[in-house]
């Protein structure tokens, strides 16, 4: 939509002779006059049908402002058709000034569509008199808009029992009653502040960037460590499963035939990019990169099930604004994202009960218990009716109730999906760990594998995020935390993913130089030395705020003696610290054995707090 808005003091106009797409209107309606007006000469598009409902309210949103910021008593909406080469056919640009009309607050008019027809203005001619303005609608993919619509049965999967929600008693289950209410009113706006937005600030992980899209955030060195640190992790332990690792681009063709036709099939809004007279859109996840490379295999059913793994750093997603918070819901986020080729459906279910699996124990190394999390299966009537046995079975690994989303027909490339949903203390969940049986890309990206005969079929394939999103991890840890501490227990990251692992606190200034030396013994351990001249009771409190899982003090006791008088904060509570006496190489061997399995890297920031910048 294009529109040109003049704030004027007067607008007359009047009509002359019908065009042969004029609108009948009533003989009142064949002239009008506006004063202290803004009149918006306004051309509908033919890109304009592809999401009519985001375009009037673009807008209606933007002339409001506009009209507001001027002063104007009242606006006039004026077909202008001179203003676009490009127009929408006239009884959708009626419908659409009409319900342009509508949607604006106040005194509107609107003159008739397809007359030709005379005015007079006369412009106030302020630096704000004359404006224009294209409005794009987001796009939004056809599954996106269906699944709003799409009819849902819902059920708690519990001791091979599918109980219908409102049968089901929650009283031992709050949890999963809030994700329950969550996932039914389909509401993901929030309208608090969630505790784990002040904790990444306040720990110096992530913010905000105001310079950038919303829902992208700048990384501390602090952050930026612990990210790295899960990104290594779950790249190794699906590695290990046993998936190849790949890489891919980041951007795609919206007119590919097999993506275009997966576009309408995924319910996620993109980013769309122009280049040299071409629109891309960048990924949300690893499927298109991945299915285009493996349409180019050549695949035995010997090599089946094969495994293709992608650390997508970065996807993006065009998430809603009011969704958008903290490090919950982002528009560019790293994924882990693995697909698996399978012969049949028999191999899927066997390969999706390994994965299912697979990711309770991802999630349990990064901090997170099914204690921690609320499990959701969705499928279509069929698939459960002739996999009951392996869905009640998935439900007996979780060992605890399970939400169930049915569907009458199978309306998404899958037909099979479980996610692990961290829900909040605003009672908001966001999905981790997912897995989905895909019946439809095989085909749509003619992916075909050589079975025994020597004939071409086409497989079944896995999409797997046994972690799901990083940055969601962090989130759902640093929500974790907060939760402990309103049971007035100490917060803290899992000791392989503290930014500092030890730190030693020197009772004085004289004791630095030690403290230096102490250092220098530990090894594969991220330490550092609170050299600053403040009190040793600031120094601890400030390590407790850090949630540093291990804190030395020194002083002449301890330089006597050769030992640590070292606080474990695992052991301790907010009252009672837990305090033990260890020698350097006790204390490096306790921690490197908690660590054990894990990547490491070093300490990010200087070793020294004094040497070090506040970031927040």
């Amino acid at each position: 939509m294009r529109l040109l808005l003049i704030h004027a003091h007067y607008m007359k106009y009047g009509v002359r002779e019908k065009t042969k797409v004029a609108e009948e209107i009533r003989d009142d309606e064949r002239e009008g006059e506006a004063e202290n007006v803004l009149v918006v000469f306004t051309a509908v598009e033919k890109d304009d049908e592809k999401n009519p409902e985001e375009i009037v309210k673009s807008a209606s949103e933007e002339i409001k402002k506009i009209r507001d910021d001027v002063g104007a008593s009242r606006v006039l909406i004026y077909p202008y058709a001179h203003l676009s080469d490009n127009l929408a056919s006239p009884s959708f640009a009626v419908k659409i000034l009409e319900d342009l009309k509508k949607s604006i607050d106040g005194e509107v008019m609107r003159a008739p569509f397809g007359w030709y027809k005379y005015f007079e203005i006369r412009c106030k001619g302020h630096p704000l008199s004359e404006l224009s303005r294209t409005i794009k609608g987001e796009e939004v993919p056809e599954a996106l808009r269906k699944e709003e619509k799409i009819e849902s049965h819902w059920y708690v999967l519990f001791d091979e029992n599918l109980i219908e929600i409102d049968n089901f008693d929650f009283s031992s289950y709050p949890k999963l009653k809030e994700f329950a209410e969550y996932e039914i009113s389909k509401s993901r706006a929030v309208d608090k502040v969630p505790p784990h937005v002040k904790l990444m600030r306040r720990l110096e992980i992530a913010d905000y960037e105001s310079a950038s899209d919303p829902g992208n955030l700048r990384y501390y060195p602090k952050g930026r460590l612990i990210k790295s640190l899960i990104e290594e992790y779950v790249t190794r332990k699906v590695i290990e499963y046993g998936a190849m690792e790949v890489e891919t681009p980041i951007m795609y063709d919206m007119e590919h035939p097999s993506l275009k036709r997966y576009l309408d099939r995924f319910p996620a809004r993109q980013y769309v990019i122009e280049s040299d007279k071409r629109r891309f859109f960048l990924r949300f996840a690893a499927c298109f990169g991945q299915f285009l490379m493996t349409h180019d295999f050549t695949i035995s059913y010997r090599a089946l099930p094969l495994r293709l793994f992608e650390l997508t750093r970065y996807s993006f997603r065009r998430e809603q604004r009011g969704e958008l918070v903290g490090l919950r819901r982002l528009r560019t986020f790293t994924m882990p994202d693995m697909h698996t080729v399978c012969r049949n459906m028999e191999e899927a279910i066997k390969e999706f009960e390994d994965q299912f699996k697979f990711s309770i124990s991802v999630l349990k190394d990064i901090g997170l218990t099914p204690i921690d999390y609320e499990v959701a299966i969705r499928f279509d009537r069929e698939f459960y009716e002739k996999n009951k046995d392996f869905i009640h079975r998935l439900q007996k690994i979780i060992g605890k109730p399970v939400l169930v989303e049915m569907w009458d027909e199978r309306f998404f490339y899958f037909t099979l999906k479980f996610e692990f949903n961290f829900v909040d203390a605003l009672s908001k969940a966001s999905a981790l760990s997912t897995v989905q049986i895909d019946v439809e890309n095989a085909e749509r990206y003619e992916i075909t594998y050589v079975d025994e005969e020597g004939k071409r079929k086409y497989p079944i394939i896995l999409h797997c995020s046994p972690s799901g999103a990083i940055e969601r991890c962090i989130y759902a840890l640093l929500e974790k935390a907060s939760m402990e501490s309103e049971k007035g227990n100490l917060p803290m990251f899992p000791v392989w993913l503290s930014p500092t692992q030890l730190r030693l606190i020197p009772v004085s200034l004289e004791f630095n130089e030690y403290a230096e030396r102490i250092a220098e013994k530990f090894e594969g351990v991220r330490v550092d030395i609170d050299d600053r001249d403040v009190t040793v009771g600031k120094k601890i409190r400030e390590a407790s705020m850090e949630w540093i899982p291990y804190v030395a003090v020194i002083g002449e006791k301890e330089v006597r003696s050769g030992k640590l008088s070292v606080t474990i904060r695992s052991k301790s509570s907010i009252k009672s610290p837990k305090i033990v006496e260890m020698t350097p190489e006790e204390l490096e061997k306790k921690i490197k054995e908690e660590c054990r399995g894990f990547p490491f890297k070093p300490l990010p920031l200087p070793k020294k707090l004094s040497s070090r910048p506040k970031f927040v």
